[in-house]
C-alpha cells in the first residue's frame, strides 16, 4: 500500500514539472529545430518521456545516479535528443525542389522570423551551442556538458555561428531592430 501511495505522489510530482517546464523547453527546441513547430513539440515529448522513466532518480539520497536539479536533466535530454534527431535525420534526408510553406499559430515579428530562419541555416551542433549559450543563458562549461565537447570547442563554436550569423543577417538585423 505504501509502495502504491509513493508511486503516485512520484506521478503527481512528475505531472507538476511537467506542467511547469514543458513551455520552457517548447521555446528552447524551437530555436533549436528552427522554427520547425512539429518537430519541436516531438522532442518535448520524447523528454518528458524520458524524464518520466527518470523521475525515481531525484529521491534516492545517496545513489550516484541521482538527478539533483530536474529542469537542468531536462534541459540536457532535451538538447541530447535534438542532436540525436539530427544525426539521424541526415543519412535518410532527401533534397526537394519545392518546400512547403510553413503555417504558424501566431503571427511573429519580423525580427523573430529572421532570426529562426539564420539559426536554421547553421549546422546543429553549432545551433544548439547557440541557442544554449544565448537563449538559455547557459554558462560555457555548462554548454559543453550538455553536447558533449570542450570548453574551447563550445567557445569556437559560438564565435564562428555568431559570425556567420552576422554575416546572413547583415543589414536587415539593423533594419529590424530599428523598428
Amino acid at each position: 500500500m505504501a509502495t502504491a501511495r509513493r508511486r503516485a505522489a512520484l506521478e503527481e510530482e512528475f505531472v507538476a514539472f511537467a506542467a511547469a517546464r514543458s513551455g520552457q523547453l517548447y521555446r528552447s527546441a524551437y530555436f533549436l529545430t528552427g522554427g520547425d513547430a512539429h518537430l519541436s513539440e516531438d522532442l518535448v515529448q520524447e523528454t518528458l518521456g524520458q524524464m518520466y522513466v527518470q523521475w525515481h532518480r531525484l529521491h534516492r539520497p545517496s545513489w550516484a545516479g541521482r538527478i539533483d536539479n530536474p529542469a537542468g536533466y531536462a534541459q540536457t535530454v532535451l538538447v541530447r535528443a535534438y542532436l540525436t534527431h539530427q544525426r539521424r535525420r541526415s543519412s535518410s534526408e532527401r533534397p526537394s525542389e519545392a518546400l512547403p510553406e510553413v503555417v504558424t499559430r501566431e503571427p511573429d515579428s519580423d525580427l523573430r522570423l529572421a532570426l529562426v530562419d539564420a539559426l536554421s541555416q547553421l549546422p546543429p551542433r553549432d545551433r544548439a551551442v547557440v541557442v544554449l549559450r544565448y537563449w538559455e543563458d547557459r554558462s560555457v562549461e555548462e554548454t559543453a556538458a550538455m553536447v558533449k565537447d570542450s570548453s574551447a570547442a563550445v567557445r569556437t563554436r559560438c564565435s564562428r555561428a555568431l559570425a556567420k550569423l552576422r554575416a546572413l543577417l547583415g543589414a536587415e538585423l539593423a533594419e529590424l531592430v530599428a523598428r
